[in-house]
This record gives C-alpha cells, sequence and structure tokens, in this order.
C-alpha cells in the first residue's frame, strides 16, 4: 500500500490550503484506484503546530506533537504539500516546518506541490519558492503543480474549479512511480546494512 503525507500551511480556520489539500489527496486517491493501487493519507496540519515548530527552532527541542509529524512524513512514499502564498512566496510556518524537519527526510521522496492564494498572479509561487525549496531538499519535484485563486472556490461550496486539479491524475502517475523507487531504495539500503553488519 501507497502511503502518503499531506502538509497543510493554512494560518486560518476554515482554509482554503486546507481545502486545496484535502481536494488534492482525493484526486490522488482516484488515480491510484485506476491503476489499482490504493493509498494511505495523513493529513498534517501546521497551524496547531505552530509553536511546537517554533520553539524547535529556538531551542532544538522537538515536542512529541511535532515528532509524530517527522515520523509521518519519514515514513510516507510520497509528499503533498500545499502552502498560502504571502509576498510571493511560501507562508514563514510552512518553510519553518522544513527548516527543522530532519535532514535527509525528504531525499528521493516524490513531491507534489500546491500553494492558494489571492489571485492568479500569485501562481509563480509554485516555480520560484516551492520547486527550488524541494529540490534543494532533494526531493523529486512533481513537473505539474497545483494552484488554486480565490476565484477558483467559488463563492457557494461547489467542486474546485481549477485547470491544474484536473491535470493532478498525469502527474500521480509520476509521483507512483518515484514512490515505487523509493521504497526500493530503502529495501537495498537495508540489504547493504545487514550485509556490513
Amino acid at each position: 500500500m501507497t502511503t502518503l503525507a499531506v502538509i497543510s500551511g493554512g494560518l486560518r480556520e476554515p482554509s482554503s490550503t486546507r481545502l486545496l489539500a484535502g481536494r488534492v489527496d482525493t484526486a490522488v486517491h482516484k488515480a491510484l484506484a485506476a491503476i489499482d493501487m490504493s493509498a494511505t493519507s495523513t493529513m498534517i496540519e501546521l497551524r496547531p503546530l505552530g509553536r511546537a515548530i517554533m520553539d524547535a527552532m529556538l531551542t532544538g527541542v522537538v515536542a512529541p506533537e511535532l515528532e509524530e509529524a517527522f515520523d509521518a512524513v519519514a515514513s510516507a512514499d510520497g509528499l503533498i504539500a500545499v502552502t498560502p502564498a504571502f509576498n510571493a512566496s511560501f507562508s514563514g510556518l510552512f518553510k519553518s516546518f522544513f527548516d527543522v524537519l530532519p535532514e535527509q527526510t525528504l531525499w528521493d521522496m516524490p513531491v507534489l506541490i500546491a500553494a492558494t492564494g489571492g489571485t492568479e498572479r500569485h501562481s509563480l509561487v509554485l516555480d520560484h519558492a516551492l520547486r527550488p525549496m524541494f529540490s534543494y531538499l532533494h526531493a523529486i519535484v512533481a513537473p505539474t503543480g497545483v494552484y488554486a485563486a480565490t476565484d477558483d472556490f467559488g463563492k457557494t461550496p461547489q467542486p474546485l474549479r481549477t485547470d491544474s486539479l484536473s491535470r493532478c491524475p498525469g502527474v500521480v502517475a509520476i509521483v507512483v512511480h518515484y514512490a515505487g523507487v523509493r521504497a526500493h531504495l530503502k529495501s537495498t539500503a537495508a540489504q547493504l546494512l545487514s550485509v556490513s553488519s
């Protein structure tokens, strides 16, 4: 079974970022089901972890609830990362989480990036902020991201209207492919360790 971690960096309640994270996760599950693969997801909302993230950054002490989030990311086969756009970049809370995440956690991990913002003008946050950060962290970033502006959600509850979300199934195929590679790399590493010991 494929395991996914979903990071929602939304700062408000209710949050359009959390809504987008849920919609992307649902699209991923549907695409996996279409190719006879099952998946389970862990939703990690950063807003309740804000104090723990800051404490970890300032003191190096990781609270149990933050450690649990770290473990969920480390054990996942793929990551869906969603942030609101602020000043042409990701939110400070979102960035701080990845600043305190243990090194090498995201190595060879497939990542699907997504963001929300007030207008379409902020969509460049995907390629100018999110993609470089995850590439620096040695993740495998899917070539297509998902961006949703305020107008994409509509004024009444309804399915999210955004073209990028409709392209998710194609992106998911890449994510699933590399999730298999990541699992193989874990297995290979374990075999090498057992041989050397």
